[in-house]
């Protein structure tokens, strides 16, 4: 089942110490940006899946191992405060 990325608001406030939802995400894949609150987010993996909305490419990956939260960006080309357009 596909959500929005405002589904994970609360464990992306966990990992980055601040609400993110609204900062600008780059895809290093096809290059299209917008807010994190509107990637596509999986929950039944065997971790969070976030993807692009444009090219479907993973963007994030966070997944809990032994109480860590472990995070893969390389999917993310930049990740940023700044607004978007």
């Amino acid at each position: 089942m596909e959500l929005d990325g405002n589904a994970i608001g609360g464990l992306l406030t966990e990992v980055f110490g601040t609400d993110i939802t609204a900062a600008r995400v780059t895809c290093a894949t096809c290059g299209a940006a917008g807010p994190v609150a509107e990637t596509a987010v999986y929950l039944r993996g065997p971790g969070n899946v976030i993807r692009c909305r444009t090219c479907t490419s993973v963007l994030m990956v966070i997944s809990q191992i032994r109480g860590l939260n472990c995070v893969d960006l390389r999917g993310v080309a930049e990740l940023s405060q700044g607004s978007y357009r």
